[in-house]
């Protein structure tokens, strides 16, 4: 696998990391393509995890050609999906030169799962339950993003994590958020981070893309959500044979917004 589109760097506020060293460390371990997907989480939980884009695009243009003979990188955001803001979203996408953009879910009723909030009064089932009840809300809701990030990132941090998880438990919402996936031409993304936080899967799970491709998906994006240079590329080895084992043969690339299917290798 020889592209990670999915990176942050100090552009975002919990990266310490800068582009330039992101991108050396991707060079470093011979990718030929990057996306720099900073987040922009309006009104977050905390401030400080809206992007400067003013700095952030030209700073990016400007690595682009420095390193244009070395690895191609290409821009990008993760914008945080809540259902209020679709507008904002699409000014966003009309307004910048963005090659790819990820919709992912971080905000659960107004609280962030990574600092556990979520789960101080409820059970696992409860918390993933509303989660992607709320998911699916945003994706009616909010239409300017190419792929779907992380879509189980709520299980990290339950209190039994996949103890509490599968497929089967919660297909009424997964099905309905997969089926709006294929039917309005948006790509899934497998996001090695799992494996990172200790899962036995990455993002999603294995019988999640299994159904994904049952219904007719076809676009897989694939990134690590490093914040580090030493995530770069997480666990990448096991992309190819996590991916055919659900019947894919492609993912799916983005340049300028538009997929392109490359194999599997």
């Amino acid at each position: 696998m020889k592209a990670d589109f999915h990176m942050h760097t100090n552009f975002s506020k919990d990266s310490q990391s800068s582009p330039e060293e992101m991108i050396q460390e991707s060079i470093r371990r011979g990718l030929k393509t990057i996306c720099i997907t900073d987040h922009h989480d309006i009104n977050f939980t905390e401030p400080g995890f809206e992007i400067d884009f003013e700095r952030y695009i030209p700073t990016l243009q400007m690595l682009q050609e420095k390193y244009r003979d070395k690895i191609e990188v290409l821009i990008g955001m993760e914008f945080g999906l809540q259902p209020e803001f679709g507008g904002f979203a699409k000014e966003l996408a009309n307004k910048y030169p963005f090659d790819f953009i990820i919709g992912s879910l971080h905000v659960v009723d107004g609280e962030d799962p990574y600092y556990g909030k979520c789960f101080l009064n409820k059970a696992d089932e409860e918390g993933y339950r509303r989660a992607f009840e709320l998911m699916l809300d945003c994706m009616r809701n909010v239409t300017d993003y190419d792929s779907l990030g992380h879509i189980d990132y709520v299980v990290r941090y339950g209190k039994y994590q996949d103890k509490e998880y599968s497929y089967v438990k919660y297909a009424d919402y997964l099905d309905e958020i997969l089926r709006h996936l294929i039917q309005n031409g948006k790509a899934l993304e497998l996001n090695t981070a799992g494996w990172k936080y200790g899962l036995p899967f990455a993002h999603p799970h294995q019988d999640v893309l299994k159904r994904y491709k049952e219904l007719g998906g076809e676009m897989i994006t694939i990134g690590s959500d490093g914040h580090k240079p030493e995530h770069v590329a997480y666990d990448f080895h096991k992309v190819k044979d996590y991916l055919e084992a659900c019947g894919f043969k492609y993912y799916t690339e983005f340049r300028q917004r538009r997929p392109y299917f490359c194999a599997l290798s």
